[in-house]
């Protein structure tokens, strides 16, 4: 059972939302905000599992919301619920775990409850590195993806396309330099200027000869020989640990 707190400065939305998680048998006490500074007031004496928010509210947004959390010894799992569909990137920043668009369909948000969830258990477990997540435009919705769930990263432009271990891929808007340097302590390596792959994902590495590569279970990619010494002591140095 996961307490929340919901917090939206719309009397009428902030009553859907408490609704529909309500009507889910996962979720225990509903504690309900009118905007970002009441849900601070209430989240500085409540210990919840996790917030679901609106961006824009008066005062104290969503987004100054999730960065004052940080400075709790229990920080609470984050999900933005918003009608704004520019502001997924931003959600990245503060580490939130989903972005769900109004209008709110129950199964979309049920999908949220999952992934709340899987961060919770994730973080008992001690996994809580894996719980990073990164928008992705899906169809007309946005979805944030674990980056636990990314074997490989393709750069396409100032894009990047990440592949998933279920075989599938999502294009986001930044560049691979970007993601090289947010998930280098991950045990992600660059191979290549157009690849990022992640360590326990190869599954073979053939680094002398004409063509050096990295093979994944479902593909091989070039590694770039100015980058051999990097991803030979990279892969070195995790066989040994």
């Amino acid at each position: 059972m996961l307490d929340v707190l919901v917090a939206d400065d719309e009397p009428p939305a902030l009553a859907e939302l408490a609704a529909f998680l309500e009507a889910d048998a996962r979720i225990g006490a509903i504690h309900r905000a009118s905007g970002g500074a009441d849900a601070l007031r209430t989240l500085s004496t409540t210990a919840v599992d996790a917030v679901f928010l609106d961006i824009h509210m008066p005062g104290l947004s969503g987004f100054d919301l999730a960065r004052a959390l940080d400075r709790f010894a229990q920080r609470p799992v984050i999900v933005f619920v918003t009608a704004d569909d520019a502001g997924a990137l931003e959600a990245f920043d503060v580490r939130a775990v989903d972005y769900v668009l109004k209008p709110i369909r129950p199964e979309r948000l049920r999908r949220a409850v999952d992934r709340v969830l899987a961060v919770r258990q994730g973080a008992e477990a001690g996994e809580t590195e894996d719980a990073e997540t990164v928008p992705v435009t899906v169809g007309q919705s946005v979805r944030l993806i674990r980056r636990g769930d990314v074997r490989w990263v393709k750069a396409e432009g100032d894009y990047s396309r990440l592949w998933t271990a279920a075989g599938h891929s999502h294009l986001v808007r930044m560049p691979i330099s970007e993601l090289e340097e947010r998930w280098e302590h991950a045990g992600f390596v660059r191979v290549h200027r157009s690849y990022l792959v992640h360590v326990d994902a190869v599954t073979e590495v053939r680094l002398a000869g004409s063509s050096p590569a990295v093979i994944l279970a479902e593909v091989e990619l070039p590694v770039s020989r100015r980058l051999i010494p990097a991803v030979r002591s990279r892969l070195v140095r995790t066989e040994r640990r």
